[in-house]
C-alpha cells in the first residue's frame, strides 16, 4: 500500500485501535507478571472488540505456546508477541497472487454493505492500472441499483452494461460479455442481487450467470468476491457463513472500517471463514478501496 493509503488506513483503525490495542497495551502496563489473571484480561478485550469468542481462543492459545517456547517472563514483550500471532493468522495460507491479464469478478452481498460503491472504486483502481473496465449491471431487481452502477461508472470514467429494472440477469451478463470481447475489456465487473432472504433465487441466479460466463467466455479467470459491512461486527462472519451456503466465494471485500470500532472483525473472517480479505475500504473518496494487506493491517492496528 502506498504511504498516503497507510495513514489512512492508521486513522481509519483508530476506533478499534482505541478499544483493542489501547486496552490490550494498559493490561500489560500493568501486569507484573505473565499469568492466568493476565490471559484472562487480554481473552475479554479481544471478544469485547468483536473478534469472536473461537478466534479469541486461537489467538489466546497460540500466544501461550509462543510465550513459552520463546520463554518470554517480561510483559512487556507479550505486546510483540500478539502482533506475531495475528499476523500468523491473517497470514496462514494466503498464495502468491499473480493477477492474470483478463478477469472476471462477480461482486455479491446484501443492500446496504457499500456493493455498488466498491464496484465503482474497484473500477477507478483497475482503469487506473491501465485496465479497459466494463461494469455489468447484473442486479435487475432493484432499479435504484442500476442507476446508482450509472453514476459509479461515470464517475470512474468506464462503460456499463444496463438492461431494464426487472430483466433476466444473465442477458446483461451476456451482453456484457459480448461487449468485452469487441471492446478488448481486460476487467469485467459483475453487480448481482443479493437476496440473501431467498437463497434458492440467489443460487439459481448465479449459478445461471456462471453457465452464461462458462459458454461465452470459458478460460477467462473469475473470481466472485462477497461485500461486508465491517461495522456490522460478529453478523458480518454469519452473512458471509450464509453467503456460502448459497454459493462458492473467492474472498471479501470489507467496507466501511474507518467507521467502526470493529475492525478486529478482519481477524475473525480469516480464522473462521477461511477466506481472504482481498480488498478493505477505509473512506468515502473514489481511491479510499485498495488491496488488503496483512503486514501494514497489524502495524496500522498496532
Amino acid at each position: 500500500m502506498f504511504g498516503g493509503f497507510f495513514d489512512k488506513l492508521k486513522s481509519g483503525l483508530s476506533k478499534t485501535r482505541d478499544s483493542l490495542t489501547d486496552k490490550i497495551n494498559e493490561a500489560l502496563k500493568l501486569a507484573v507478571t505473565i499469568d492466568e489473571d493476565l490471559y484472562e484480561e487480554l481473552e475479554e478485550i479481544l471478544i469485547t472488540s468483536d473478534i469472536g469468542m473461537d478466534t479469541t481462543l486461537n489467538i489466546i492459545e497460540r500466544l501461550r505456546a509462543k510465550i513459552r517456547k520463546e520463554k518470554i517472563a517480561d510483559p512487556a514483550m507479550v505486546w510483540p508477541a500478539i502482533k506475531e500471532v495475528i499476523k500468523e493468522i491473517l497470514l496462514e495460507g494466503a498464495p502468491e497472487k499473480t493477477e492474470p491479464e483478463k478477469k472476471i469478478i462477480l461482486i455479491i452481498g446484501v443492500n446496504g454493505v457499500g456493493k455498488t460503491t466498491s464496484i465503482g472504486k474497484l473500477s477507478a483502481k483497475f482503469r487506473s492500472e491501465g485496465h479497459k473496465v466494463l461494469m455489468a449491471a447484473a442486479d435487475t431487481f432493484r432499479a435504484a441499483a442500476i442507476d446508482q452502477l450509472e453514476i459509479w461508472s461515470k464517475r470512474a470514467g468506464v462503460d456499463i452494461v444496463r438492461h431494464q429494472e426487472g430483466s433476466d440477469p444473465a442477458a446483461v451478463v451476456f451482453d456484457a460479455l459480448q461487449a468485452s470481447k469487441s471492446r478488448g475489456v481486460t476487467r469485467l465487473l459483475i453487480d448481482t442481487a443479493g437476496r440473501l432472504h431467498n437463497k434458492k433465487n440467489l443460487m439459481d441466479e448465479l449459478a445461471k450467470i456462471n453457465r452464461v460466463i462458462d459458454r461465452e467466455m470459458d478460460g477467462v479467470e473469475r473470481e466472485t468476491l462477497l461485500v461486508l459491512d465491517a461495522t456490522t461486527g460478529q453478523n458480518a462472519v454469519i452473512q458471509a457463513k450464509q453467503f456460502m451456503e448459497a454459493c462458492p466465494i473467492d474472498g471479501i471485500i470489507l467496507t466501511k472500517l474507518d467507521g467502526t470500532a470493529k475492525g478486529g472483525v478482519v481477524i475473525s473472517i480469516k480464522q473462521n471463514l477461511n477466506l481472504p480479505v482481498r480488498y478493505i475500504g477505509v473512506g468515502e473518496g473514489i481511491e479510499d478501496l485498495q488491496e488488503f494487506n496483512a503486514e501494514d493491517f497489524v502495524e496500522a492496528l498496532f
